[in-house]
């Protein structure tokens, strides 16, 4: 029972709120309350934030652009979408590239006008720890 309390917690729902797997904006009620993202979730809205992808391309994309530092397993980065699905950050794409360019089987995700939201307000969020840093001296000064 803690630790299905813990879950709910963790994916915004509380103990009172039926266990539909879907956890919808009126809930929500506000951008921040999706906030603080998880490091792993954040870098899969940056994947997605120059366009449509498929979970191949996102988790190479994440690789490329943390020099391997990040790697998502595919168990996370599929759990991951579907989270973001289910709370309407990125939806399924009806868009393909021509057939002779692309497996059927693939899924392209987009970030949906709430995850680019999510996404802003968490890269806000990150720049003012960031500037608590700096002003702790934790960090130098931020360079031009």
């Amino acid at each position: 029972m803690q630790r299905e309390c813990d879950e709910q917690r963790a994916f915004g729902r509380e103990q009172d709120e039926p266990d539909d797997g879907v956890i919808s904006l009126a809930k929500k009620h506000t951008i921040e309350s999706y906030l603080p993202l998880t490091p792993a979730l954040f870098h899969v809205l940056l994947a997605l934030a120059d366009g449509e992808k498929h979970g191949y391309v996102i988790s190479k994309e994440i690789a490329r652009r943390t020099d391997n530092e990040v790697r998502l397993s595919t168990g996370t980065l599929y759990g991951i979408i579907k989270r973001l699905l289910d709370d309407e950050m990125i939806e399924e794409s009806d868009e393909r590239p021509d057939f002779s360019l692309d497996d059927q089987r693939r899924r392209y995700y987009r970030l949906t006008k709430l995850g680019k939201a999510v996404a802003e307000a968490e890269a806000e969020r990150m720049e003012r720890v960031l500037a608590l840093a700096r002003l702790k001296h934790v960090l130098g000064p931020q360079q031009a």
